[in-house]
């Protein structure tokens, strides 16, 4: 009896100690998996180089504003300044850039939001002289709406060659490159994107004339929309005049990308409202 009491406890104590290193060897695993997870790097690039917001034709505060602050709640950026031109061409402030690395946001306001693009073209060098002069920013994101991209491009085209801060990624959203040229007879947006448009306007071969003084390095996402009511267009903007400038960049060596978004939330005024627009801007930029 006192034997097979003595083999009963064995055989406990090994039950015991199996059981044991079982646990240990899971408990081992979920600690290596664990600490696998977090060393993942977070997929979103923080850096101090600041992003300038430029609005359209009518634009207000509201026009990126609320972008901004979706992306903001998202953890891709964070606002700190607000740039203000008058319309004889002066600029004014509100807050501060930190020079934290934090994807910094600035939203730029024209006083006069229905100047002609060679005014707001200056006007958009004088904030890149302020942010040179007082920030020492010497790169940065642009991101447009509207007529605020073909500023931008008028903008590259005369002052693209003076010392002022490089810009590294653009994202014109609905901008008429060929001033609302759309599809002509045979021609198809495909067409447009590989060859260039077919009928250019006054703006668009101006636009090809300075080429020269874009940028090389840096990459542009163009976004288009059509709210597919048969006009392949976003109620303002031609699909075809959106994508026509996607050529242009890309047969002088300029990295481009191109976007196209459908539906209703597809809209002009709605494009830079657009959640699926938010992140494929904030991926384009910080990603």
């Amino acid at each position: 009896m006192n034997l097979l009491k003595s083999e009963r406890v064995k055989i406990c104590f090994l039950f015991i100690f199996i059981f044991s290193l079982v646990c240990t060897s899971c408990s081992e695993k979920k600690t290596s998996k664990l600490s696998e997870s977090s060393t993942i790097p977070n997929i979103y690039e923080k850096t101090n180089v600041p992003t300038l917001f430029v609005h359209g034709y009518k634009g207000t505060k509201n026009s990126f504003g609320q972008m901004i602050k979706r992306l903001e709640k998202k953890d891709y950026t964070e606002k700190e300044l607000i740039l203000t031109v008058s319309s004889e061409g002066e600029v004014s402030s509100e807050g501060e850039l930190s020079g934290e690395a934090n994807n910094p946001s600035i939203q730029m306001i024209f006083e006069n939001n229905q100047g002609d693009e060679w005014s707001q073209a200056k006007w958009i060098k004088n904030c890149l002289e302020y942010l040179k002069e007082k920030y020492s920013v010497e790169k940065m994101n642009l991101v447009a709406h509207s007529m605020g991209g073909a500023s931008i491009f008028r903008y590259f085209t005369l002052y693209g060659n003076e010392d002022l801060p490089v810009v590294e990624k653009f994202v014109p959203i609905a901008t008429p490159f060929n001033n609302f040229v759309e599809l002509s007879k045979g021609e198809t947006l495909d067409s447009v994107i590989e060859n260039g448009p077919t009928i250019k306007s006054e703006r668009y071969n101006d636009y090809e004339k300075g080429i020269g003084n874009v940028p090389k390095n840096m990459k542009v996402l163009v976004i288009a929309g059509d709210v597919e009511d048969g006009s392949l267009g976003d109620e303002a903007v031609p699909m075809a005049d959106a994508l026509s400038i996607v050529n242009l960049f890309y047969s002088n060596g300029i990295e481009v990308e191109h976007q196209e978004y459908y539906g209703a939330d597809a809209q002009h005024s709605r494009l830079h409202e657009n959640e699926e627009v938010d992140k494929r801007v904030g991926d384009f930029l910080w990603k």
